[in-house]
């Protein structure tokens, strides 16, 4: 029986409250308003106690022992928040679209970014997520979108390329040139070309 992301996502909110008395993980975002389509993402608020906070950013037991995952992030916008952190997960074993996006947070949290500093996460990573922005961007027919996505990727890894409107060639050209300059991510980028 294949796993469907509703499924996903109810079993991802299990296990992070689970995780620590007194945390409490909901659903936010399309999945929670109802008005998700076939290329939403999952978004989670994980709100947890204050003393609990830095244990609770180690997500990565709780969330293989839901589904492998294939990839973690922190958003370098709450990097040094002691009240905040951004994590994007990539999950093995299930379709691209359904990034889980967590947002680890205390009740003092006020979504003001800390200063970041430019190395502090891989830019061919993210720029291999505006590759897969942009191609659920043209399943919805947001051509505009994709393309500024795409530029801001290139631009994101010091590519002086830009979208052409050949949708999935732009991809394409996107991802290979991330997997170049970060050859690790070549798995990733494969299945973006193919997605697309």
């Amino acid at each position: 029986m294949t796993l469907s992301r509703s499924t996903l996502a109810n079993r991802l909110l299990a296990a992070l409250s689970a995780a620590e008395a007194g945390s409490r993980a909901s659903l936010r975002g399309s999945l929670a308003h109802g008005t998700a389509d076939a290329y939403s993402d999952i978004d989670v608020e994980w709100l947890v106690p204050d003393a609990a906070f830095p244990s609770c950013l180690d997500v990565v037991p709780v969330l293989s022992a839901v589904q492998p995952v294939a990839s973690v992030r922190f958003s370098p916008d709450f990097l040094h928040s002691p009240v905040q952190r951004l994590v994007f997960v990539r999950f093995a074993g299930v379709p691209l679209f359904w990034r889980l996006d967590l947002d680890v947070r205390t009740a003092a949290a006020d979504d003001v970014p800390a200063p970041a500093a430019d190395d502090e996460w891989s830019r061919p990573e993210s720029a291999l997520a505006n590759a897969l922005g942009a191609v659920k961007a043209v399943a919805r027919g947001r051509f505009d979108d994709a393309r500024g996505l795409l530029d801001r990727g290139f631009a994101r890894i010091g590519s002086a390329d830009r979208a052409t409107g050949d949708w999935a060639a732009d991809v394409a050209r996107l991802a290979r040139a991330c997997e170049r300059r970060e050859p690790g991510l070549a798995g990733f980028a494969a299945e973006i070309v193919a997605l697309a």
